[in-house]
């Protein structure tokens, strides 16, 4: 856990109200939001650096597409999941690919119905789109393999340790 994240966490448990909001949101969810502006700003990061070199700005997105999708499974997976296994890779593109056509179809909706203009609609899926990418890579992506385990743990297998996403202190202070 970052010194910020550990401050903006320990601020939200002296109040009841951070509390509730620490249950509600779950520490996980804030992180991966965190981890998702620290994605954008790389990403745009990159772009910018290849257009100041003389790429075209097609070529440009495209490579900033991809070493962006290999840089923000990293970080995903390693901040938010603390999982880091490389042979999770085809279901994190696959869970990008989904996002971004929901993405596309919520923009093109929310244009003809009520008439947005593009940065309007690009900023409302943001949340939906924000909220979609985390619950497919926590179900689909992360933590599929803690279940199957888990699974495989009712027909006298060895149980594997809880998930690391959530410091132990924190869990039983939200407890409480």
């Amino acid at each position: 856990m970052t010194l910020f994240s550990h401050r903006v966490q320990s601020w939200l448990e002296r109040s009841s109200f951070g509390r509730f909001v620490l249950k509600v949101l779950n520490v996980k969810m804030i992180r991966f939001f965190m981890v998702a502006g620290l994605n954008t700003a790389f990403g745009y990061s990159l772009f910018a650096l290849l257009r100041f070199i003389g790429l075209h700005y097609t070529l440009a997105a495209l490579l900033g597409q991809i070493i962006g999708i290999l840089f923000n499974f990293r970080t995903y997976g390693a901040l938010v999941f603390k999982n880091k296994k490389l042979n999770l890779l085809p279901r994190f593109v696959l869970v990008y690919a989904i996002t971004y056509l929901c993405n596309i179809g919520g923009m093109t909706l929310l244009k003809h119905w009520f008439g947005f203009n593009d940065y309007v609609v690009a900023a409302i899926m943001c949340i939906p789109v924000g909220l979609l990418g985390f619950l497919l890579n926590k179900k689909f992506v992360f933590e599929r393999i803690r279940r199957s385990k888990m699974q495989g743990a009712s027909a006298g297998k060895e149980v594997p340790l809880p998930e690391a996403g959530m410091d132990e202190n924190v869990e039983n202070k939200l407890a409480r």
